[in-house]
């Protein structure tokens, strides 16, 4: 891969990776129940979420997925209902203020984790964008598995980056939520966000061929 195709797509990496999503909600709503620490399990899931995303569009699966109806409302339909599922499940819990919180159980790192995957393993929108972006930093003219690595890493190491930058900035409100009336606003504006983003998803429509 040539230097300057590299660091196109490094730029291109941060416009993605910055771009307001489910992955964004998700960091700043565990960045401000959890802190920036724990939340790293959560974004831990998410960049598997986003290598397997990386690795159907390399592998030309995501193409198949864009050619075959059936098989992409499968996956919208799944991932728009994890996030509303998500977001009703925030929008639900409890209102301890965060100085008790420590004591109140939590999500276990395992669940953070899968809760980070299926986020953006499940997203079609991430698909697609990947299936229109990665073609046009690849050429055949050198080994594809090697400039998938290298794409892969950089794009894994940005959003690495950009969540906990997400993450963080949640967590530094978290001494503002002093009281339950603060975390319930808190719970219902990221529940919200999660049901909108996945209200959105089944709006998502397969590109024109």
């Amino acid at each position: 891969m040539d230097w300057h195709t590299w660091i196109a797509y490094f730029v291109a990496c941060w416009i993605i990776a910055v771009s307001p999503g489910s992955g964004a909600v998700l960091s700043m709503s565990h960045g401000l129940s959890y802190g920036v620490r724990k939340s790293s399990a959560t974004i831990f899931g998410l960049q598997l979420g986003l290598l397997t995303i990386l690795l159907i569009a390399g592998a030309g699966v995501g193409s198949l997925l864009l050619a075959s109806e059936w098989a992409f409302n499968a996956v919208k339909i799944v991932g728009a209902c994890y996030l509303i599922y998500l977001g009703i499940s925030q929008w639900r819990s409890g209102a301890a203020p965060l100085a008790t919180q420590e004591s109140m159980p939590e999500l276990s790192v395992r669940r953070r984790v899968l809760t980070g995957f299926l986020t953006n393993a499940t997203n079609p929108k991430g698909i697609i964008f990947m299936v229109a972006v990665l073609p046009q930093f690849m050429t055949t003219s050198r080994p594809l598995w090697l400039q998938l690595l290298i794409l892969a890493a950089t794009m894994l190491a940005v959003d690495t980056m950009v969540m906990h930058g997400y993450a963080a900035s949640a967590s530094a409100l978290r001494g503002f939520m002093r009281s339950a009336r603060a975390v319930r606003s808190q719970n219902r504006v990221f529940g919200a966000l999660l049901m909108a983003v996945g209200t959105g998803l089944f709006f998502v429509q397969r590109a024109s061929r």
